[in-house]
């Protein structure tokens, strides 16, 4: 249990430490009106007490990945606990602090709109529909599990597809009623469910960590096939949530529009994603030490889904009165992601479309396709729908990374804190694209039988990242000659 307390100091040094550093190098002034000040509508623009909105940040981003993708990441060995610590704490949490700092300064604006005032008016066509279409497949992924979680914990005729209707009909409330009204009631519920998971789960640990092995133990990639599964790109894949996730660059803008005072964005922002990454930490050791190690978590996860596994760490080592309240918690980390995500889809749309949202007609014009889409989608294959989404969801993180890097060049700060992760990222997600099953290779693969090999796959990411830094250099060496010039005349 060493290598595991260890993990938890330095996540919560990263945030005592790297955090400041990050919050100085943005400029943080307490002094300058939010945008709730300037733009309150009592739908969205909502101003609210500082640790709701913590409450609501952590919940909406705490969705399957540092429960579920912790779980089945940890299998690729004990880089996932290395991944989850430094990818929070330089990644993560830099990711979705200052995607919230640039919301509050451009006057709550969505992320598709950030992201194309820094990259340009082509990429912010694409992030539009790319955001959007991301909203839906979060909102249908979240259904599933906690439907699965309800079924178990609930007479047989309350069944899978009862509380598949149920949480889809929560979304949709929470989707159109005034953020204050619904979500604003019931998270601090389900946050004080969600902490009771964690804090039990981490007071179990430490009384049967004696099964858990080191992180400098058995230091290889223990999944079943770990050529069809290399720890790069794939760990940096299936971990996301836990480390970073352009999905939460998304929810930021959301509490943006609330916040009264800068002063309060590192704790909110920087703060939910390390608590995140403790949720995470916390999970991935549970998985290993319940089950007695890496070989017999393959087995349990080989057996059934990662949601009785889930239910079987809770209630064994809570009990049953205290792992029912765990399973609470665990089923509210998704549910609470699915709505905002919905929510969040009707802003993007609103944004793009200079729709107001402030009557109800307004926002069911916005709202209902969006539902209807989202529906339909839900029919998928689970499997697919998953898999697409850990795509999606890293590469947003990528444009996100990239336009937060130019908009610190723009203003002279240093860049360097966005550019390291922009680079590693776009590595991950290009080499994942062309070496994942469902990624180029299938398509090359079925037109002329040839898939890329690893070696391929790593190259070709490396180089395009290689171009897109070089690209990057390139702006920011005519952006000084500019500044130079004006600075002259």
């Amino acid at each position: 249990m060493f290598s595991f307390t260890l993990a938890l100091i330095l996540l919560v040094a990263g945030y005592a430490i790297y955090s400041r550093i990050v919050a100085r190098i943005f400029g943080e002034d307490p002094s300058r009106p939010t945008p709730v000040t300037t733009h309150a509508d009592g739908v969205d623009f909502v101003p609210l007490p500082s640790w709701k909105i913590f409450l609501i940040q952590f919940l909406n981003i705490a969705g399957l990945g540092p429960i579920f993708g912790a779980i089945m990441g940890v299998m690729f060995g004990p880089a996932a606990f290395l991944w989850i610590v430094f990818g929070t704490i330089f990644a993560g949490a830099v990711h979705d602090y200052l995607s919230g700092m640039l919301s509050l300064r451009r006057d709550g604006g969505s992320l598709p709109e950030l992201v194309g005032a820094e990259l340009g008016g082509g990429i912010k066509k694409l992030m539009r529909v790319f955001a959007l279409l991301l909203m839906i497949l979060v909102g249908a992924v979240f259904v599933y599990n906690p439907a699965d979680l309800l079924a178990m914990l609930t007479p047989d005729h309350l069944d899978k597809m009862f509380w598949i209707v149920v949480i889809f009909a929560y979304y949709m409330l929470a989707t159109l009623l005034p953020i204050d009204k619904l979500i604003g009631k019931l998270y601090p519920l389900f946050g004080i469910a969600l902490l009771f998971m964690a804090v039990g789960i981490m007071v179990a640990l430490y009384l049967h960590g004696n099964a858990m092995p080191e992180i400098w133990d058995e230091f290889y990639n223990h999944k079943a096939d770990p050529e069809a599964q290399p720890i790069f790109p794939m760990m940096f894949v299936s971990i996301a949530c836990g480390a970073i996730s352009g999905f939460h660059a998304t929810q930021s803008p959301m509490m943006a529009r609330c916040l009264k005072n800068e002063r309060h964005a590192r704790p909110i922002f920087y703060g939910a994603m390390v608590t995140e990454g403790v949720v995470a930490l916390i999970w991935a050791a549970a998985a290993i030490t319940f089950t007695g190690g890496y070989t017999q978590l393959q087995e349990a996860l080989g057996n059934g889904s990662p949601a009785i596994l889930v239910n079987d760490i809770s209630v064994g080592w809570l009990g049953h009165a205290g792992g029912i309240l765990a399973i609470l918690g665990v089923i509210a980390a998704p549910i609470t992601s699915g709505d905002t995500a919905l929510r969040s889809a009707r802003l993007i749309a609103a944004d793009f479309m200079g729709f107001s949202q402030k009557g109800i007609g307004k926002r069911l014009i916005i709202s209902v396709p969006i539902f209807v889409l989202c529906f339909v989608v839900m029919l998928m294959p689970y499997d697919a729908l998953w898999r697409y989404f850990a795509w999606c969801n890293q590469m947003l993180a990528v444009f996100t990374l990239w336009a937060l890097t130019v908009y610190l060049a723009k203003e002279g700060r240093f860049y360097w804190i966005t550019l390291l992760p922009a680079m590693f990222m776009t590595a991950v997600t290009m080499t994942y694209i062309v070496f994942a099953p469902e990624g180029i290779g299938a398509i090359t693969d079925k037109m002329w039988g040839i898939t890329p090999s690893y070696e391929i796959s790593v190259g070709t990411g490396l180089a395009i990242t290689a171009i897109l830094t070089g690209l990057f250099f390139r702006w920011n060496s005519r952006l000084k000659i500019l500044k130079g010039e004006i600075l002259n005349a």
